[in-house]
């Protein structure tokens, strides 16, 4: 069985009193891996931005470069939150059985402003978007990745002093 190592965040920013979510819609939803667990009824497919650990590189490096890529924005790192591990079937290419771990991040924005890709990484994400963590658990297609919202809000009322937010962005 082929095994796939990869890492993503939560990113979060607070504004208004609110946490918000950076969240991105993938630019072909039915050709991802995860298209094949069950996502919700939901129209739009929304994710977390992760991707493959490259060689050499550390689960939480890939976790901000994805973040960084997927959604233009800049992070930093507050807690790991959990690994996500499925079992999946390649819908393209060799069709292989793949065994996938995904370690999740809860990360803090930094600065950027969202849904300033390159271009290039148009072929992989439609849009990137601010969603209201309190709403990313409806709104997510996935359910590990509901889990990890779920996760950040837990960490997140269990450390009020993160509330605190200096940076103020224009608009989420």
């Amino acid at each position: 069985m082929v095994r796939e190592i990869s890492a993503g965040g939560v990113v979060v920013r607070r504004k208004d009193g609110e946490w918000w979510m950076a969240a991105i819609e993938p630019a072909d939803a039915g050709s991802s891996a995860e298209s094949t667990r069950s996502p919700t009824k939901a129209k739009t497919v929304l994710c977390l931005p992760k991707g493959l650990v490259d060689d050499g590189e550390k689960p939480l490096e890939a976790a901000l470069r994805e973040v960084r890529e997927e959604t233009g924005i800049v992070a930093e790192n507050v807690a790991k939150l959990a690994d996500i591990k499925y079992v999946y079937v390649r819908t393209w290419g060799d069709g292989a059985r793949v065994f996938k771990i995904v370690s999740f991040y809860l990360l803090r924005y930094k600065s950027g402003k969202i849904d300033a890709i390159a271009p290039e990484m148009r072929v992989e994400v439609k849009r990137a978007s601010w969603v209201r963590l309190a709403e990313a658990v409806q709104l997510l297609s996935y359910r590990g990745e509901k889990q990890m919202a779920r996760k950040a809000v837990e960490y997140l009322e269990g450390h009020p002093d993160l509330r605190a937010d200096p940076i103020r962005e224009q608009e989420v």
